[in-house]
């Protein structure tokens, strides 16, 4: 299989987007992938931060992260996103950082990228899969290739059953189901294949 690179970016407030992307990476890197991971950069104002202490903890925590910039999207084949849910919807800092991609669509360097997002909100109905398929509405946009896990797996059914991406509700005492792990790095995996099926197929 081609060799695949994949750019994992992620927004985290408190920390559990952020250890789906770990997860994530880690399924990558042993599908073989080449993994970059990425924040975007946090918008909220600091007095907002210092006032939530897991937050605060989590921004100092992961200070050293790297934020995400256009050229990540443009050196990967593949892509996975990460967010909490909001209203919903995606969040604002993910939002701004989408919106800076407009250069790379223009010039057609996000389509054919493979695609897939995970989610995570605070109760079961908080807006999961709403969230990941805004994410869906704007690789549709991109031209990208979308490889949702769908059912491919059993831990997509114990993990919370969503099919178009793993996503997350925390429990009262911050742990996630048992499963989640396992679900989200099948569907790192998962893209990851998908991607080298696209990059074999583009390079033959």
């Amino acid at each position: 299989m081609a060799n695949v690179k994949l750019a994992i970016i992620y927004y985290s407030s408190t920390g559990t987007n952020y250890q789906l992307a770990q997860w994530a990476a880690e399924g990558a890197k042993e599908a073989g992938a080449e993994v970059k991971v990425a924040k975007v950069q946090e918008l909220a104002p600091q007095a907002a931060i210092d006032s939530n202490p897991a937050w605060k903890a989590h921004a100092e925590a992961t200070k050293d992260v790297p934020v995400a910039t256009p050229a990540d999207l443009e050196w990967a084949d593949a892509l996975i996103f990460s967010v909490p849910t909001r209203f919903g919807n995606i969040p604002g800092q993910m939002k701004q950082f989408i919106d800076t991609l407009g250069g790379l669509w223009a010039q057609g360097k996000l389509a054919d990228k493979v695609v897939s997002a995970m989610a995570s909100a605070s109760n079961p109905h908080g807006g999961h899969e709403a969230t990941v398929l805004a994410l869906h509405t704007t690789f549709c946009h991109w031209g990208a290739i979308i490889a949702a896990p769908g059912y491919t797996d059993p831990s997509a059914f114990t993990s919370g059953g969503n099919p178009y991406g793993t996503s997350v509700t925390q429990k009262q005492d911050g742990s996630m189901l048992e499963d989640v792990q396992t679900a989200v790095k099948h569907q790192a995996k998962r893209t990851v294949t998908v991607a080298g099926w696209v990059k074999a197929g583009l390079g033959g």
